[in-house]
């Protein structure tokens, strides 16, 4: 499929008016893996990241979207924090704040002078990665040699380990916030289940501005064990299965490729995003730009019996789908998806089955595509990262392609956008899916054109 596509025709959707209440987003900030020693924090950086399936991961042999000069980075955007904080953060705290930092630069909001002050900061984590680098440090530390200064940054970083101090307070502290603050930790799904709830308080009256982050890192010398642990229960024989077909592990060593033919594993990346939401009368109120807007979510599981199950029909994931349209819109207007696929064959069979049950025949008209392997698997921020790129979709009019997807896997019930180049596609509504292990799912209705 080439040149202008503008999905599948037919159908019939009610008229969608623009409202006081609507869920606007105004900001985007970033901190992810960058092609050198500097993380890619702007909106332009991503684009051009992701329009060209530019992979950040791989470095000498090595895949995993790790990311560089993040201190930097944070003493360039926040110079007035002491000193004493910086020693004392972990690198996701870093990670964090610099893309609540750039989504605030963006939305044209200053926290300096207390324009979040009444903000909500919800924060998305799948990991206790901070947590368990302190307790590491602190255990490592050699008493002989530790510098007494050094051995006092260890030691707050282990008190803001083992108290609330996680990123988000940390966050909220930064704007000064009065608004609500909490972390939700659902893996995959965290950030956008985040939004949905963004959504939901905004459209009520609850709130008017707020702040969802995705953050993580990920250790890779406890990955690379677990790797290796696995790797000894295969050669002895052993088997743990809940499914016909488990999930391929994580690797280091080759790069993953989604919805590709040859897609037999994932990688690993760090990092962050955040997503500054408005009410419409409030962003219209002082002039901000909108980027678009989050029209329905909706958060499903698979029922099943085990926790590290897999729903390989696909049926959470359509169901997800199917409520978080509701009544805005019809799938006939929706002609592309940002998919959650990461590179193993189990996650297409889900997504193709999905999207087999939402369209049916036309399936192969849709346009479904993941950017997952520009910066990693990372997490907590992937729903961030697929709203804010399909956003970006719908204003620039094309899709862009599945990073390191060249062949496509005879799997896909869909049209997964191989290769380098964007594909010309108008449309102003799009589906954003996350999903894990465990079967839980996640749909966003994202809109775009005439929302903004």
């Amino acid at each position: 499929m080439s040149g202008d596509y503008r999905g599948p025709a037919g159908g019939q959707y009610g008229a969608w008016a623009p409202g006081p209440r609507d869920a606007l987003v105004t900001g985007m900030g970033f901190c992810l893996p960058g092609a050198g020693d500097e993380p890619v924090r702007r909106a332009e950086e991503v684009w051009a990241t992701a329009a060209t399936g530019t992979s950040h991961v791989e470095r000498d042999g090595f895949h995993h979207g790790t990311v560089r000069g993040a201190r930097e980075a944070f003493a360039e955007l926040l110079p007035e924090m002491p000193a004493r904080y910086l020693r004392s953060y972990a690198d996701v705290h870093l990670y964090g704040l610099i893309s609540l930092a750039e989504a605030c630069a963006d939305a044209g909001l200053d926290h300096r002078a207390g324009e979040l002050r009444g903000a909500d900061v919800l924060t998305a984590r799948a990991g206790v990665d901070s947590n368990y680098d302190s307790y590491r440090a602190w255990h490592d530390a050699d008493p002989e040699t530790i510098s007494p200064a050094d051995a006092k940054s260890l030691f707050v970083r282990l008190l803001v380990a083992g108290t609330s101090s996680d990123v988000g307070p940390v966050q909220a502290a930064l704007l000064g916030s009065t608004g609500a603050n909490y972390t939700v930790s659902c893996g995959c799904a965290s950030s956008s289940v985040l939004l949905g709830i963004a959504r939901m308080m905004i459209v009520s009256g609850q709130s008017d501005l707020v702040v969802v982050t995705g953050v993580d890192r990920f250790d890779t010398e406890r990955v690379l064990h677990g790797h290796r642990l696995r790797e000894v229960v295969e050669r002895e024989g052993v088997t743990v299965r809940h499914n016909d077909d488990p999930p391929a592990a994580p690797r280091h060593d080759r790069p993953m490729r989604p919805y590709d033919a040859a897609g037999d594993c994932m990688n690993y990346g760090d990092g962050s995003v955040t997503l500054i939401l408005e009410s419409r009368a409030h962003a219209t109120a002082r002039g901000a730009r909108v980027h678009g807007a989050i029209l329905g979510q909706a958060t499903t599981r698979g029922g099943l019996n085990s926790a590290v199950a897999i729903d390989t029909g696909g049926t959470g994931l359509a169901e997800a789908a199917r409520r978080a349209l509701g009544s805005h819109t019809t799938l006939e207007r929706i002609p592309y998806v940002n998919g959650g696929g990461e590179g193993d064959a189990l996650f297409t069979r889900i997504e193709s089955n999905a999207v087999r049950s939402l369209w049916g025949e036309k399936s192969e008209q849709v346009l479904v595509s993941s950017q997952e392997a520009c910066f990693g698997h990372s997490g907590a921020p992937l729903g961030n990262l697929g709203t804010a790129l399909t956003l970006m979709m719908m204003r620039e009019g094309a899709v862009c392609p599945t990073a390191n997807c060249e062949t496509p896997s005879p799997v896909c019930t869909f049209d997964p956008v191989p290769g380098t180049k964007t594909r010309a596609l108008d449309f102003d509504r799009a589906l954003s899916f996350n999903y894990q292990v465990g079967g839980v799912n996640s749909a966003l209705l994202l809109g775009g054109g005439d929302v903004c």
